[in-house]
C-alpha cells in the first residue's frame, strides 16, 4: 500500500495514540493534538481529508458514536512496514531480499567511508 507522508504521519500518530489500548476510540481532533506535539501543524480538515482517504483505503474504518466519528485501523504499523518493504523488494529488487540487504550493507560501508 502506496502511502504519503502525511498518511504516514497520521497513521504513526494514530498507532501512538492506540499504542496502549488498540480498542481506543481515536476522533480527528486527538490525531491533531498528536501531529501537533510532533511539530506538524496542520488543519483539522486537512487531517479529516487524508484520514477519510486513509478510510477509502481500508486502512482505518470510521464509525459514529452519537454524533461524532472516530475511527480505528485495520493494519498495525508492523503489517505496513512489512508490506513497503515487499513493495521496495519486488519493484527495485526483483523480489530478492538478499539483494535488498547486500544493497543496505554497500551503502551503508559507503557512508561509513
Amino acid at each position: 500500500m502506496v502511502c504519503g507522508r502525511l498518511e504516514i504521519d497520521i497513521l504513526n500518530s494514530f498507532w501512538n495514540l492506540t499504542k496502549d489500548n488498540e480498542d481506543r476510540d481515536v476522533s480527528i481532533q486527538d490525531v491533531v493534538d498528536e501531529l501537533s506535539k510532533n511539530g506538524v501543524d496542520r488543519a483539522y480538515t486537512t487531517i479529516k481529508t487524508v484520514m477519510d482517504r486513509l478510510t477509502v483505503k481500508s486502512i482505518l474504518v470510521r464509525y459514529k458514536v452519537g454524533k461524532k466519528f472516530y475511527y480505528k485501523a485495520t493494519m498495525y504499523k508492523k503489517e505496513m512496514s512489512m508490506d513497503a518493504v515487499k513493495t521496495v523488494v519486488d519493484q527495485f529488487f526483483d523480489g530478492s531480499y538478499v539483494s535488498l540487504l547486500r544493497f543496505i550493507e554497500k551503502e551503508c560501508d559507503n557512508l561509513l567511508v
